[in-house]
This record gives structure tokens, C-alpha cells and sequence, in this order.
């Protein structure tokens, strides 16, 4: 049986969702499944249901802004929940304490600027991912 992969989004701004998943499909095409929630709370529901459907989800891009839980607590949570997960944090905001918090607790893979380069998001997805 092969397992279903995919890719999480998350940010409370749909376009930026839109936008992620776009590009990650215009470069990856059908090989992942690409998801996306508005904020952490569902964001951490719809990995619990994925990951109990048998889905793997081997990869979340979040912002760090958001409603609820800011975007390195919510990497943190999951992280303790499922510690296989990559993760790259997008913002436009994060101060560097939270920055340093992400990679370090959170174990981020990269941090990205907004408005981000197709070429970065991509090169930082291949990180992940290889």
C-alpha cells in the first residue's frame, strides 16, 4: 500500500494559503496532497485526522501571526504530538526571540520572509522533503 503524503498550510489570510499551495503544486504537481487551515487549532485537528486516516503528513508551513496560538507555539505543540513533521515558519512579523524559539524547540527548518521568493519557498520545501 502506498501512503498518501502531503502538505500543510497555515495561515489566517486565504490568499496566502491559495498562494503556498499554488506554488507547491505548480512545482510538485499530483506527488503530495496539499492541505491548508485558517489557524493552529485546526490546523493541529486536521494532522490528527490525516495522520489517522494513514496520511503521512511530512511537511507544515504556518505563519507565525495568527489568530489563537502564534505560529512557533503552535509548531511547538505539534512537535511534542508528532516530532516526525518538518516545518517552516513564514512571517512578516515574528520578533527574533520567537524566531529562535521556532528552530530551536520547534526544530524549524527554515524561516521565511513575507512577501516570499517562489525560488526560497521551493529550496527550503526540498530541504524538508529530501
Amino acid at each position: 500500500m502506498v501512503t498518501k503524503k502531503a502538505i500543510l498550510c497555515v495561515d489566517d489570510e486565504a490568499i496566502i494559503v491559495f498562494s503556498l499551495k499554488q506554488e507547491l503544486s505548480n512545482y510538485y504537481g499530483d506527488r503530495y496532497i496539499y492541505e491548508s487551515a485558517m489557524n493552529a487549532d485546526d490546523a493541529i485537528e486536521l494532522v490528527d485526522e490525516l495522520t489517522g486516516e494513514g496520511t503521512d503528513v511530512c511537511l507544515i508551513i504556518t505563519d507565525w501571526l495568527m489568530p489563537g496560538l502564534k505560529g512557533d507555539e503552535f509548531l511547538i505543540k505539534l512537535k511534542d504530538r508528532h516530532p516526525e513533521i518538518k516545518s517552516i515558519l513564514i512571517t512578516g512579523q515574528a520578533d527574533e526571540s520567537a524566531i529562535q524559539r521556532a528552530k530551536e524547540v520547534a526544530g524549524v527548518t527554515a524561516v521565511l520572509e513575507k512577501p516570499w521568493f517562489t525560488e526560497d519557498l521551493i529550496n527550503a520545501v526540498k530541504t524538508c522533503l529530501d
